[in-house]
This record gives C-alpha cells, sequence and structure tokens, in this order.
C-alpha cells in the first residue's frame, strides 16, 4: 500500500508540474513573469481565487470550528476567508488606475505613501505567507502521518519541490493554469472524500444537539475570525498579483466575486462535516481532528483519495504563496535591475528555511495568529491610500495606533503592560477578539484623524 499511495501522490504531483511548465513563457520578460499583466478571464481568474485561497487549513479548522463553537462561528469563517477577494474586487479596478504598472502590495503603498511605509507593509506580508507556507507544509507532513505509511517527509519535500519547479520556471501564468485544474479536482476529491464518509456515518443518536455555545461568545468567535482572516488575506501578495493580471476591471470583479462564492461554500460544507462528526458522538481525537474522525468509519480505499486531497490543497496554495513572495522580492528590487534569472533563484532560496521549518513538525498556529495581528494593525491605513487626504503620516500613525490598540485591551483588563504583550501573542494558541478589535478600531480612528488634521500635500488620484 505504501507504494501505491507514493506511486499515486508522485503521479498527481507530476501532473501539476507537467500543467504549470507547459503555460511558461520561456522568453516572456521579468513583467510577465511576476504579474501576466492583463491576461485572464473571469472563469480563470474565480478558479485561482479558490484553489490559490484553499489549502490544508480547511480539513483542520472550519470542522473543528464547526464541530466546537458551532455554525455562527463557521459562518463567520467561511465570511473571513471569502472578503479578502471581494475586497480586491472592489478597490482592484482603482487600484489598476491609480497604478497601472503595478506588480504587488509593496508598490502600491509606495506609490501612496512613500517607500518607508512601503518596507513595512512588504515585511508584513512576507513574514504573513511565509507562516502560511510552513503551515500548508506542516500539515501535508501530518495528514500524510494520519492516512498512509508513507514517510511524511517524503510528501513535503516532494511537494515543496515539484511546485518550485513550476512556479521557479513557469512564474505566475504556470502557478494560474495549475489552479484552473487544482480547483476543479479539489472539488470533486472533496465531494467525493465527504459524501462517503457521510454515508458511512452511524445513524445520529436522539439526543444528538447541534454543537453551539452562548451566542454572545459564538458572535465574539465569528468577528474575531472575519477580522483575523480578512485582514491577514489581503496581505497575501499571490492575490494582489492577480489585480494586474485579470484581463479588465470587469474581469477582475466577476472572478473575485465567483472566486468567493465557492470559497464560501467550500467553507461551510468542510465544517458542516465537522457539525456532523460531533453530532453522531465520534471520537474527534486529541487535538481534535474532525475531518478526519469521519475518515475512520469509512472503507479503508477512502484515505488515498483523501490524502490525494490533502496533496492538491496545499499545493495549490504553496505554488501561488512561493510566487506570490518571489515576486514581492522582484518588486522591491526591480528598479536596480534583478534579473528573470535572479528572480527564479529568489524562488528557491526562500523555500529552504521553510521547508527546514515544516519538517520539524511544529506548530506555527501561534505564529500565524501573531502575524494575522500584525496584518489587521495596518489593513485600513493602507487601503486607505487610495483616499485623496491619507498621507504617509496618518499611515504610519495608523499603524502605530494600530499594535498599541492591540496591547490595550490586555492592559486594561490586567493592569499591566507585560500582560497585554502577553494576550496580544496568544498564549494559548487561541483566536481571542480584544487584541484584533483594538487594532483594528485603534488603526483606523487614528488614521483618519491625523489624515484630516494634516491631510497629504499633494493629493493623489485613484
Amino acid at each position: 500500500m505504501p507504494y501505491l499511495t507514493s506511486a499515486v501522490l508522485g503521479a498527481a504531483l507530476l501532473c501539476f508540474t507537467v500543467l504549470g511548465l507547459r503555460a511558461r513563457r520561456v522568453d516572456g520578460p521579468l513583467d510577465d513573469y511576476v504579474t501576466a499583466r492583463n491576461s485572464q478571464t473571469a472563469s480563470t481568474l474565480g478558479l485561482s481565487f479558490l484553489a490559490s485561497g484553499m489549502g490544508a487549513w480547511i480539513l483542520f479548522a472550519p470542522p473543528e470550528i464547526g464541530a466546537f463553537v458551532g455554525p455562527v462561528a463557521l459562518a463567520g469563517y467561511a465570511i473571513g476567508s471569502a472578503l479578502p477577494f471581494l475586497v480586491l474586487g472592489l478597490f482592484g479596478p482603482a487600484i489598476r488606475r491609480r497604478l497601472p504598472e503595478g506588480r504587488s502590495i509593496g508598490e502600491y503603498a509606495e506609490a501612496c505613501f512613500g517607500a518607508g511605509v512601503r518596507r513595512w507593509v512588504s515585511l508584513v506580508s512576507i513574514l504573513y505567507m511565509a507562516c502560511f507556507l510552513a503551515a500548508e507544509l506542516t500539515a501535508i507532513g501530518a495528514i500524510t502521518g494520519l492516512l498512509s505509511a508513507v514517510p511524511p517527509e517524503l510528501v513535503v519535500i516532494g511537494v515543496a519541490l515539484a511546485t518550485l519547479l513550476y512556479t521557479a520556471l513557469g512564474g505566475l501564468r504556470a502557478s494560474l493554469a495549475t489552479d484552473r485544474w487544482q480547483a476543479w479536482l479539489l472539488l470533486a476529491l472533496l465531494a467525493v472524500v465527504g459524501g462517503v464518509a457521510v454515508m458511512r456515518l452511524p445513524a445520529l443518536p436522539a439526543e444528538a444537539v447541534m454543537p453551539s455555545i452562548p451566542p454572545v461568545d459564538a458572535l465574539s468567535v465569528a468577528l474575531t475570525l472575519v477580522i483575523a482572516v480578512t485582514a491577514a488575506n489581503l496581505f497575501h501578495q499571490g492575490y494582489w498579483q492577480r489585480v494586474w493580471a485579470a484581463r479588465d476591471a470587469r474581469a477582475l470583479g466577476q472572478g473575485a466575486w465567483l472566486g468567493g462564492a465557492v470559497t464560501v461554500l467550500v467553507v461551510a460544507v468542510v465544517g458542516g462535516l465537522g457539525i456532523l462528526a460531533a453530532m453522531s458522538g465520534l471520537a474527534l481525537g486529541e487535538p481534535p481532528i474532525p475531518f478526519f474522525a469521519l475518515l475512520s468509519g469509512a472503507p479503508d480505499w477512502l484515505a488515498l483519495p483523501a490524502l490525494v486531497l490533502a496533496v492538491t490543497l496545499v499545493a495549490s496554495s504553496v505554488d501561488t504563496l512561493q510566487n506570490g513572495i518571489a515576486s514581492l522580492a522582484v518588486a522591491g528590487a526591480g528598479r536596480r535591475g534583478l534579473s528573470l534569472r535572479a528572480a527564479r533563484w529568489v524562488t528557491v532560496a526562500l523555500m529552504v528555511p521553510v521547508v527546514v521549518i515544516a519538517l520539524q513538525g511544529l506548530s506555527v498556529l501561534r505564529l500565524f495568529l501573531i502575524a494575522d495581528l500584525l496584518c489587521a494593525a495596518i489593513v485600513v491605513p493602507v487601503l486607505l491610500g487610495l483616499w485623496p487626504r491619507m498621507s504617509a503620516a496618518a499611515a504610519l500613525a495608523g499603524g502605530v495606533a494600530g499594535l498599541a490598540g492591540a496591547v490595550l485591551p490586555g492592559w486594561v483588563v490586567t493592569g499591566s503592560l507585560a500582560e497585554g504583550l502577553l494576550a496580544a501573542s496568544f498564549p494559548a494558541g487561541v483566536p481571542t477578539l480584544p487584541p484584533f478589535l483594538g487594532a483594528l478600531l485603534a488603526s483606523t480612528l487614528v488614521g483618519l484623524l491625523v489624515a484630516w488634521w494634516r491631510p497629504a500635500r499633494a493629493p493623489h488620484t485613484a
């Protein structure tokens, strides 16, 4: 069985690699490598938003939220997962007009606020995407250990190398080409795996009840997830690349809505499987993994398509992240003449520390939450760059206020600055609302106040 599993996973990765390499432009310029500018239709973008946003995280987080917190928080998670696409679909046309030759969130920040804010925004974006990469590769190692006898390290390295090959050589076009097929494949495999697992569930006991917590707590979790997921994903350079890859503003808007709608549906369905697992009385494991608990009563053969599903999810997100991080580095150095060959080596070099971290099997949830909080502290001031009055001073003041606002709730409750800092670092690895809400409100209010008090000297136009 390990040999069959290895062969099937190897074949899947080989198919993704071939699809990606076929889409590359051998003699294309650096700009095409990182943006595929004005080339993608609405349907391609919609599938790409879906595939690049999905990852192995959907097999862990939404089912756990559904099983232990209930449908209200799950709805928040689903909405938060789709909102970044909708925000970029809404603001994207203005961003394209403001920066028609743009390539990154860093260049957008520089055009609005200057080089200082660009460096800050780029650092936060790279930190977030590196966490995302490490989490995805760590997750596929864990899933491999759960579902097969294949060495997890083999699959981690295999996914990293396969995606690295076609993204380093093919750039964004390779990622977009594989996204189309990966999106359809993950939808089909999710239907098969989820459908068979549900069919093999025992009848729900008469005393089964929907998982839930008090409404106020459920709403708090839902709001926390909406803020955290939306703010963090707005610093996902892979999504920003698609703003300029769109054929036109209409294709961008339609693609964003398509990707967002299907993302909400997928997260809701997978989370609903967690609810069913909890209601059926299955042992969810320790730590709890409701989705995989469902597979305990399913036929043995289902483990193979479930593992292919996981590899597809991870590959679809990892290739986007690889190219996104490289494009951010390219955009930052582009004026100094970074070559296409150098861009490819940047892609390779950035993966080395990520793979090393992933092979340790560590939990990156706490680091993920800290990165999410950093994003929440500056996301509104950055987006307000499209407002003519918004200045670099206002953006910086808003960002600093956001960081202070993240610490303030814990400081006020405990009376200790140290405890406030500790609370903002999520010591239990659990997302809590006060730091995120404090960061969002403080950054917004201070940014707006400073912009009204000291507006930009040379108002920009969107």
